[in-house]
């Protein structure tokens, strides 16, 4: 049979990396390995069998590592939203006679705002309450406490690290302190537990859950250089979860069937070399940079560029840039921007195709005529000044085009 090779008619500009990265080639290496020499089952009692546990684990140590956790917290599975919907579904599954409660807000990603509209279709027994954002996303914290006295049952509050459209960084440490203080103080006494979807932070931002009282996080190893289909949940020692996927006893009994091994290998790789990106100060300081140049130069071309949550209260992830551009139409702009070669999005990846503007944007309060027209540029620690700068060369065109098209 005749292989088909594609090959890119212009050369491509990648600023899609929050949808997803290009894998490591340390990353391809280990999985290419795993396929070839260790393919055994990690389940199996055999020596070959247990060869293949002694590279589980340690990829478990990897991301451990990655997180500041200990290996017997983190348990695998699928991705981010199998993450999301294991912490939600298996700590707040309805029973009978008994009452839950999810505690959320309108900016999370559709992994935990999907998941919470079913629990709020259980009004019987379960709601879900809101808490409220302001224009740059950030949640309000200060009314957490009356959210979580207006709570009934088993209560968990489940927040963003940082936005995967807008790259807003929520005050994780104070969400965190009010949970705890409310556990300490509730009468009679109560237990709240808290959820964070880490899927943009991780392998972009210091985690280390030694010090935050979080109970649950979720991770995506295709969002830090690793493989797709490959996430990971933390699990504090502890907290109960029902398993939401039945049918062994893999991974501490919380996520049946057989372990993907290259995926899980391939991810504890990630990890470590995330860990290390990280570590090296300046090699995100000039990612942030070549982010900055990318805004300052629309904005001098375009002047009536918008920055959405340019003045977030916690900053932003140095990695994430989302530009609005009044009276035009999202879609638009980024068809024009792939027949240049450069990749951007209007939001996420999952959602694309939609002619809604962002149900995140508009959370946020920003009108209709801004939300319809912003684009997403989301670069990674591979991403050069050659490419930014292309990106602005072909961006600024394609919007003045547009608008002697289409004029408001």
């Amino acid at each position: 049979m005749q292989r088909l090779v594609y090959t890119p008619a212009v050369d491509l500009v990648y600023l899609d990396n929050n949808a997803t990265t290009r894998p490591a080639p340390e990353v391809c290496a280990a999985m290419d390995e795993v396929n070839r020499e260790l393919w055994g089952n990690p389940s199996s009692v055999h020596r070959f069998g247990q060869r293949v546990r002694q590279r589980v684990e340690l990829a478990r140590q990897q991301v451990a590592h990655l997180l500041g956790c200990k290996p017997v917290e983190v348990v695998f599975t699928s991705g981010g939203t199998e993450s999301n919907n294991l912490a939600i579904h298996g700590l707040l599954t309805p029973k009978p006679g008994q009452q839950c409660t999810l505690i959320t807000n309108r900016v999370e990603h559709s992994a935990v705002r999907e998941p919470a509209e079913d629990l709020d279709r259980l009004a019987e027994s379960a709601q879900v309450l809101w808490m409220p954002v302001d224009g740059d996303g950030v949640v309000d914290v200060a009314a957490l406490p009356g959210l979580l006295e207006r709570s009934e049952g088993k209560t968990l509050v489940s927040v963003q690290w940082a936005n995967n459209e807008t790259g807003t960084i929520q005050p994780i440490a104070e969400l965190a302190e009010t949970v705890k203080r409310f556990n300490a103080d509730a009468e009679p006494p109560r237990r709240v537990w808290l959820h964070i979807d880490a899927t943009q932070a991780a392998g972009k931002t210091a985690i280390d859950l030694a010090d935050v009282a979080v109970d649950l996080l979720t991770i995506a190893s295709h969002k830090f250089h690793g493989p797709k289909g490959m996430g990971a949940l933390f699990v504090r020692r502890g907290v109960r979860l029902r398993p939401t996927q039945r049918g062994g006893p893999q991974e501490m009994d919380r996520r049946g069937g057989t372990e993907n091994t290259p995926g899980i290998i391939g991810m504890g790789v990630a990890a470590e070399l995330a860990w290390a990106f990280l570590k090296e100060g300046e090699a995100v300081e000039r990612v942030r940079a070549l982010r900055d140049r990318l805004e300052s130069e629309v904005s001098a071309e375009l002047p009536d560029t918008v920055v959405n949550a340019a003045s977030a209260e916690f900053g932003r992830l140095w990695n994430t840039s989302n530009l609005g551009f009044p009276g035009l139409e999202a879609e638009a702009i980024l068809l024009g921007l792939s027949e240049r070669g450069v990749c951007a999005s209007a939001g996420a990846a999952c959602s694309s195709g939609s002619l809604e503007p962002s149900p995140v944007l508009l959370a946020m309060g920003i009108p209709e005529r801004v939300a319809h027209g912003s684009v997403r540029s989301s670069l990674s620690r591979c991403t050069t000044q050659t490419e930014v700068d292309a990106a602005v060369r072909h961006l600024v065109p394609v919007v003045q085009r547009l608008r002697q098209a289409m004029p408001t």
